[in-house]
């Protein structure tokens, strides 16, 4: 599997895009801001000036069903809002 998961499209990360020239991407936990960078210049032939992550802990759920109480957990998972250079453009819909 590789680095970018998959991208964050709603509408404040919209909005981030148009103001901020800044994308969201869902991505590995494993990987380092360098893996992250890298991957989205070449998957998107763009340049990067910077990258932010985040881990995000998944919050315990729970909800009542006819058999009683179900509890679980939502997955962990790791952000990368990544800032392009210049004019670079990244275009989600392009390939709908």
């Amino acid at each position: 599997m590789g680095i970018l998961i998959k991208p964050i499209v709603t509408e404040k990360m919209t909005a981030a895009g148009e103001k901020l020239n800044r994308y969201g991407f869902i991505v590995d936990r494993g990987a380092n801001k360098l893996q992250i960078k890298d991957a989205v210049e070449k998957m998107y032939n763009v340049t990067v000036a910077d990258v932010n992550t985040l881990n995000y802990h998944g919050k315990r759920k729970s909800r009542y069903t006819k058999a009683g109480l179900l509890t679980g957990r939502m997955n962990h998972f790791k952000k990368a809002y990544v800032t392009l250079a210049g004019d670079d453009k990244i275009d989600f819909y392009a390939n709908i």
